[in-house]
């Protein structure tokens, strides 16, 4: 079965390239199948890792960032794919 886990923040005013560079940096102590980063506008930041698990799986995650880097918490959702829905 493939999980994807995402990740998704918004950087404090000002700081969205600091936040992507914190995101990009971050080592997970599994290497993950695929691993994507993404940016949107109001400094948002979103990493999705896919993972050949049980959806229950105990699997690495990028931690919260520190030092008042996000405005928010971050959000994480987790994913199973659909059977017959192989990456294409």
């Amino acid at each position: 079965m493939t999980v994807a886990l995402m990740w998704e923040a918004r950087a404090a005013a000002g700081r969205g390239a600091e936040l992507l560079d914190w995101a990009r940096a971050q080592d997970l102590v599994r290497e993950p199948l695929r691993r994507e980063t993404f940016r949107a506008p109001q400094d948002r930041v979103l990493v999705i890792t896919w993972w050949d698990a049980p959806y229950g799986a105990e699997l690495p995650e990028l931690p919260e960032p520190e030092g008042g880097l996000v405005t928010r918490a971050v959000h994480r959702w987790r994913f199973e794919q659909v059977d017959g829905e192989a990456e294409r």
